[in-house]
């Protein structure tokens, strides 16, 4: 909506492309909402990130899935794509890829934690391997003078209205994710 899960995305490639030997790349998922109900939102113009389609996740050694937060879950055009993932879900394609989340949400209730718990359901159905981040972020993890999105399952920013843009300490645990999660999709690749 307003480019932070954008802003997270990117810095996740980048870790991820630290990794001698990874190849990441930036998807975006198709928007359901009429051009009229984004004008109303004062959403952000779309970025000429490519659209992603079902079948391309299987091409992935591993993923990682960012999303906006409504209402504590996934936002409904993420929630759309995974739906529309059942031919992979038949196939188990995606069965034994590792997988993490991000996210960002618009206050401090609003779902930091409950966001990634309630979208791994959608990995589980898949028999990806969910990998969290846990504390592996250090000392950024207890950060505490500043407001810090992000948990032991991933990075993530607070969009508030959309005005406050994430913070140097969510950009780097943001890269942190990327280049941890790379790091143990090359191990996991390399033992195939």
């Amino acid at each position: 909506m307003y480019g932070h899960v954008a802003k997270l995305a990117q810095e996740i490639s980048k870790g991820a492309a630290s990794v001698e030997g990874v190849e990441a790349k930036l998807w975006q998922v198709p928007e359901t909402l009429p051009e009229e109900v984004l004008g109303k939102m004062s959403a952000a113009p779309k970025s000429d990130v490519p659209i992603i389609t079902p079948e391309e996740l299987a091409e992935a050694d591993g993923l990682i899935f960012g999303f906006p937060t409504r209402f504590g879950m996934m936002a409904a055009q993420f929630k759309a794509f995974l739906d529309a993932t059942g031919g992979l879900w038949r196939t188990q394609a995606l069965a034994g890829k590792p997988a993490g989340i991000f996210y960002s949400t618009g206050s401090q209730g609003g779902g930091q934690e409950t966001t990634p718990l309630t979208a791994i359901t959608q990995l589980v159905h898949h028999g990806m391997i969910f990998v969290p981040i846990g504390y592996t972020f250090g000392a950024g993890m207890f950060e505490m003078e500043n407001i810090k999105g992000g948990s032991p399952y991933g990075a993530g920013t607070f969009a508030g209205d959309g005005s406050r843009q994430p913070s140097k300490l969510e950009l780097e645990q943001a890269f942190h994710q990327g280049k941890y999660i790379a790091g143990i999709t090359k191990k996991f690749k390399g033992t195939a």
